[in-house]
């Protein structure tokens, strides 16, 4: 089963809703995930930002952090979490290449997930040209998502709980 199948069939069985954030792959992760099935049942949505800016006034990064962090990757998750209210959100930060960004060589990549317990990252070091970083980059984050949305209590467990 795909990445993107597994993550689909958990998110509605679970009774997930997933959202994105995304600085590298630019709404490549959001095309990949909104792909899956019955995405309209569990996909709440994705936020493009490349503008430092936009992401400290929409996402909630905290000013003068690395835009090619762990802690930028974490804000940014937390703060798609927030913004689309969602269970479980992963985002994506780094360099794509093909030249390096100040200290940061090209493929190194951070995806930070947050759920409504758990905030942490991932960092990758990816080889290849900008296109297959990226590929790479979306492909990795669909797995952390499906991993994630595997350990994530969704809605309605919580519901049925209360």
């Amino acid at each position: 089963m795909d990445d993107v199948a597994q993550l689909s069939d958990l998110a509605r069985a679970r009774g997930l809703r997933i959202a994105v954030a995304e600085s590298l792959t630019s709404g490549k992760l959001a095309s990949v995930v909104g792909a899956g099935e019955e995405a309209s049942e569990w996909f709440a949505g994705g936020i493009v930002a490349y503008f430092t800016e936009v992401k400290e006034r929409v996402l909630g990064l905290q000013p003068g952090t690395d835009p090619c962090s762990a802690e930028c990757a974490e804000q940014l998750a937390a703060g798609a979490r927030e913004l689309f209210d969602a269970d479980l959100s992963v985002s994506t930060t780094g360099v794509g290449g093909p030249d390096s960004e100040g200290e940061h060589e090209p493929g190194t990549v951070y995806l930070g997930w947050a759920t409504g317990t758990t905030v942490g990252h991932r960092r990758l070091a990816l080889d290849g040209d900008p296109a297959q970083v990226l590929d790479d980059t979306v492909a990795a984050a669909v797995r952390l998502l499906a991993f994630h949305a595997a350990e994530v209590e969704g809605r309605d467990a919580a519901e049925g709980a209360a």
